[in-house]
């Protein structure tokens, strides 16, 4: 089977500018951008509007299309971020070596600063503009960097065509944001996502700024959504083929949000410690599905999981001056366990919102944020003999800054049918529920929400989790029919 990938940035070209919508809550539609713009070319940087207020919280937005390098001097007193005329040329992972360029000046390589100065140790003073060691550096996706750069300057190696050649080494985000707060919601952008099909019957529509849309689908998308349909087979064993008797098919709907905040002041002050007093990574959205399963369940207890889109977008949050880029994945996926015995007919409408994330502070550490506040609209539900079925329209999200996973949720809305005997129900909005049986019956819809806390939260500037911490399962089910002889 061959896989092929859409990148839909490329299907609108306005939509290259944009990133993300702004957007602050679930359940609120993406508006009009509140970054500040690129600074101004000049051999300076200039500084960012929290270095004149410092007792304000850092504004949290979509960033605009120039986003601006931030840069710290963590070794000059009273330094903050600033936003910065230099530019990463390039990157290479391996080396963690990159090229620092001036912005507006092309590949004219600037003038040398030698690194006369320990690996690691305080810059000092520098000439404006030019890059140092001990400088710390925060950039949009770049050549080789395509999650972004976050990495401090330990030695100046010397001068390309290119620019500046300097040695990297991993940093985090309080060495940038030091005592400052911030806190904001944004929306992804639908056109910003790449998609890439792991079905064949697989279609996606989404609707973003100024009510642009594409895809089958595109009228009916809500601003700032995206929309995924399938259809597909389900073995009914392991190993057996995709054209099985039991087919499975509809839509998953959904309007991420990045959620982001950070709290300056110390991650233990009593302690002296380094780091944040609290700090927050999740992804959150309101979420739409409609889904239907036909024929006989998979003859397995343990489910079947069929993944069929697999999503990535890497949106820019500006955070005062600093560009912080965060990394979301989506797979969504179809999931069908059962007895084998029941052949069965359901369908069902869910609608709601959901939030995953992970919170921190100082007294408990990393601690899971889950919840999910899905309700379930009219259902048609027929099972024949005696059997169950369990059956879920889902998507497993990862969210991460600078390329380090911090968050991994797994949504899976799901219908759930058992019956000692044949059994028919039906629910609708306009009639109470009827049902024919011999021997007993129900009907349930259920949400599950579970993931985990990665170590890589740690880019926070907190303390290294010792292990990956589980979100804990978040389980809600709601009865929708029943009946007996």
């Amino acid at each position: 089977m061959r896989i092929r990938k859409w990148h839909l940035r490329a299907l609108m070209p306005a939509f290259a500018a944009s990133a993300l919508l702004l957007a602050s809550g679930c359940s609120s539609g993406p508006g009009s951008s509140a970054a500040s713009a690129a600074a101004p070319a000049g051999p300076a940087e200039a500084s960012a509007s929290a270095a004149e207020d410092p007792g304000r919280p850092l504004a949290v937005a979509a960033a605009p299309a120039a986003t601006s390098t931030a840069l710290a001097r963590p070794g000059e007193r009273g330094a903050r971020a600033h936003r910065s005329t230099l530019k990463v040329s390039s990157y290479d992972r391996h080396t963690r070596r990159a090229v620092i360029s001036q912005a507006n000046k092309g590949t004219s390589p600037p003038a040398r600063i030698p690194s006369t100065t320990p690996s690691g140790a305080p810059a000092g003073s520098a000439e404006p503009g030019r890059i140092a060691v001990g400088d710390v550096i925060a950039s949009a996706p770049a050549p080789g960097a395509p999650d972004g750069l976050l990495a401090k300057v330990t030695q100046v190696i010397g001068d390309t065509r290119h620019g500046t050649e300097v040695q990297t080494a991993p940093t985090t985000l309080d060495t940038l944001l030091g005592d400052d707060r911030a806190k904001g919601a944004v929306p992804v952008d639908p056109s910003s996502f790449a998609v890439e099909r792991l079905l064949p019957d697989v279609q996606v529509s989404w609707t973003g700024r100024g009510d642009v849309h594409s895809g089958p689908k595109g009228t009916k998308v809500p601003l700032g959504s995206l929309r995924v349909d399938v259809r597909a087979g389900v073995p009914t064993a392991p190993g057996a083929p995709v054209s099985a008797d039991a087919t499975v098919g509809g839509y998953v709907q959904v309007a991420p949000e990045v959620d982001f905040s950070y709290g300056g002041g110390g991650s233990g002050a009593a302690a002296r410690q380094a780091g944040p007093a609290s700090a927050y990574l999740g992804v959150s959205g309101d979420w739409t599905s409609r889904w239907y399963l036909k024929g006989r369940a998979a003859a397995s207890v343990k489910p079947v999981r069929l993944p069929f889109a697999k999503l990535h977008a890497d949106p820019v949050l500006q955070v005062g001056a600093i560009p912080v880029v965060v990394n979301l994945d989506l797979t969504c996926y179809l999931e069908v366990s059962g007895d084998g015995s029941a052949t069965v007919s359901i369908e069902q409408d869910l609608k709601g919102g959901f939030k995953a994330g992970g919170t921190f502070g100082p007294a408990k550490g990393w601690t899971p944020v889950n919840e999910s506040t899905m309700t379930s609209t009219p259902v048609r539900a027929s099972l024949s003999a005696s059997g169950n079925v369990k059956a879920a329209l889902g998507a497993q999200a990862t969210v991460g800054l600078y390329g380090a996973v911090g968050v991994t949720a797994d949504l899976a809305p799901y219908l759930r049918g058992e019956a000692s005997a044949t059994a028919t129900a039906a629910t609708g909005s306009a009639a109470s529920p009827t049902a024919a049986a011999v021997g007993s019956w129900g009907v349930y819809g259920g949400v599950d929400l579970s993931g985990a806390l990665q170590l890589q939260l740690s880019v926070f500037g907190t303390p290294v989790l010792q292990r990956t911490i589980p979100l804990g399962t978040l389980h809600r089910e709601w009865k929708l029919a029943e009946g007996a002889a």
